[in-house]
C-alpha cells in the first residue's frame, strides 16, 4: 500500500514538474472551471506548481522513512507528524471546498467535476487512508 502511493505521488509530482516547465497534456482536466465557463478558475503559475511538486516529494519520502523502507532513517516524531498532516491534507481535499473540489462539490458539470469525483478525489482518500495507516 505504501509503495503504491509513493509510486502514484512520484508519478503526480513529475506531471507538475512537466506542467511547471510548459507541459499542456492533461491540462483541461485537472484545474476546476468556474460554472458555465470553460476558462480555469484559476492560473497555476510556475513557482506554485513546482511547489507542489516538491511537497509531493517529500510525502514521498516521509511516507518511505514511516513504513520503514529508508535505511538509516528510523519512523520518528517528525514522521509521524508528517503522516498525521498529510493524512488531514488528503482527507480535506477529499472532502472539498463545497464549491469546485472534493465529494461535496457543487459543480459538477465540467470536465474537472468528472474527473474529481471518479478519481481525484478517491485517490485522494486513499492516501489519506495510506497515511492513516502508517500511524498505527
Amino acid at each position: 500500500m505504501t509503495l503504491s502511493t509513493v509510486s502514484l505521488l512520484g508519478i503526480i509530482s513529475i506531471l507538475h514538474v512537466y506542467w511547471a516547465y510548459g507541459g499542456r497534456w492533461g491540462t483541461h482536466a485537472v484545474i476546476p472551471s468556474r460554472a458555465g465557463e470553460y476558462k480555469p478558475a484559476f492560473v497555476p503559475g510556475r513557482q506554485g506548481t513546482l511547489f507542489v511538486a516538491m511537497l509531493l516529494l517529500v510525502v514521498c519520502f516521509i511516507l518511505l522513512v514511516q513504513g520503514g523502507f529508508v535505511a538509516y532513517f528510523v519512523p520518528n516524531t517528525l514522521t509521524r507528524v508528517g503522516c498525521f498532516v498529510c493524512a488531514a491534507v488528503f482527507f480535506l481535499r477529499a472532502i472539498g471546498d463545497f464549491k469546485h473540489v472534493g465529494f461535496f462539490k457543487n459543480i459538477n458539470h465540467t470536465s474537472f467535476a468528472k474527473n474529481d469525483t471518479w478519481l481525484y478525489s478517491p485517490l485522494c482518500l486513499y492516501f489519506g487512508f495510506t497515511c492513516a495507516i502508517l500511524l498505527l
